[in-house]
């Protein structure tokens, strides 16, 4: 049997994690989800992986969810599958996140794309949330994590209706970080992951957690995070190092404590 997610290394402290369902359309069925959660909670602990690259293929993300495996489940099936316990163990990683969307990106690849961190998307990708069409809506963080990153009236356009968006669209809402030509979008997120990973990893984990953390905070809860977790950064060797090298003009060594 194929590997559903295969998982990569193409550049030091980088790893490229990719759903291999190509006959599905990289559709997440319910193993792929669980194959997600598990790398990403092993690469969450892994101290040697400073980044992380989420991909398809060239014509696929992920196309959504599989409709097969779900269209005969009661409530009590569809609780019972944990997936939303999967979603939250998928969002969780603290390491950062990049997502490499080419083609479509709909449904729960357009959620998954929304659990990273950094999203680059090819000029011909399209993300959409399209489950009103077949009887139900987003149940993997896109009716809030849509609301969150383009406001009430996009989100609430695509979502009613169920209309696909392109990739510029979707830069110009502001859901996605870059847009690239289409050959260009793995090497680009590969890139920006090994820009991340030479970085001082205490600092890049909290920036996260403050930036994510501080999204769901009063303001000033939230930059009462951003102090303390600045401030203690100032007890890492890295922070040490950081500054020495800057003072002394020359690269930093980071170790990572």
């Amino acid at each position: 049997m194929t590997d559903l997610v295969l998982l990569e290394r193409p550049a030091e402290g980088v790893v490229l994690l990719r759903i291999n369902r190509p006959e599905a359309r990289n559709a997440l069925n319910l193993e792929v989800r669980k194959l997600l959660a598990k790398h990403l909670a092993e690469l969450g602990e892994d101290t040697t992986t400073r980044a992380i690259v989420l991909t398809g293929n060239e014509k696929s993300f992920a196309a959504g969810a599989d409709i097969k495996e779900m269209a005969g489940l009661g409530t009590i099936e569809a609780l019972q599958r944990g997936v939303h316990k999967l979603w939250r163990a998928i969002a969780g990683c603290p390491k950062p996140v990049i997502a490499a969307v080419s083609g479509y990106a709909l449904g729960g690849g357009c959620e998954l794309a929304m659990t990273c961190d950094i999203i680059v998307a090819g000029e011909s990708a399209r993300f959409g949330q399209p489950e009103v069409n077949i009887g139900i809506i987003p149940g993997g963080g896109g009716t809030q994590r849509l609301t969150r990153a383009v406001g009430k009236y996009k989100a609430m356009k695509y979502i009613l209706t169920g209309e696909m968006f392109s990739a510029n669209e979707a830069f110009d809402m502001g859901l996605v970080s870059e847009v690239v030509p289409d050959p260009e979008v793995e090497g680009r997120a590969i890139d920006l992951a090994r820009q991340i990973a030479v970085l001082p990893p205490l600092a890049v984990q909290l920036a996260k957690e403050a930036v994510l953390a501080g999204m769901e905070a009063p303001l000033s809860s939230a930059l009462a995070l951003e102090v303390k977790s600045s401030q203690i950064l100032f007890s890492s060797q890295d922070q040490k190092e950081g500054m020495r090298a800057f003072i002394e003009k020359r690269k930093p060594r980071f170790t990572g404590h």
